[in-house]
């Protein structure tokens, strides 16, 4: 037999503003932290750019350094870097909570798989410093 849904009735339906997530600072953490994820969309963007640009001939990638280096352009990017930085130390921060490692009976604590991060991070930047300083190592 049908179900039949009598058409006066109305569901009740709570009113949701557009900002809820703007009254708790966990929240405004959190759809930044979502937000930051289109520096990371636009940045593999211009590097897939960049390499069809390398591709396409030395005039196509003059053309590409010359838009890069725009002054748009550039205050553009270093406000991505800072979107960068917060999103990579957010995703660094929820290591712990997204992976549960153990050793034996025990779980590594949280605190060392977030360090693990940061220190990877570390070595990588400085390595990557490294080759594109003429292979300086800066002075800390």
């Amino acid at each position: 037999m049908e179900k039949k849904i009598l058409p006066n009735i109305k569901m009740h339906r709570r009113h949701i503003n557009i900002f809820w997530w703007s009254k708790r600072w966990i929240h405004i953490k959190f759809i930044t932290r979502e937000l930051t994820s289109i520096c990371v969309a636009i940045y593999v963007m211009l590097l897939l750019l960049f390499i069809v640009s390398v591709f396409d001939g030395p005039a196509s990638f003059e053309s590409y350094l010359t838009f890069m280096k725009a002054p748009g352009m550039i205050v553009l990017h270093v406000f991505f870097l800072f979107g960068l930085i917060y999103h990579s130390i957010t995703w660094f921060n929820l290591a712990p909570k997204a992976m549960v490692l153990k050793v034996g009976d025990k779980n590594i604590p949280g605190y060392a798989i977030a360090l693990a991060n940061y220190i990877g991070w570390l070595v990588l930047s400085l390595a990557l410093l490294w080759l594109l300083g003429g292979n300086k190592l800066p002075e800390i």
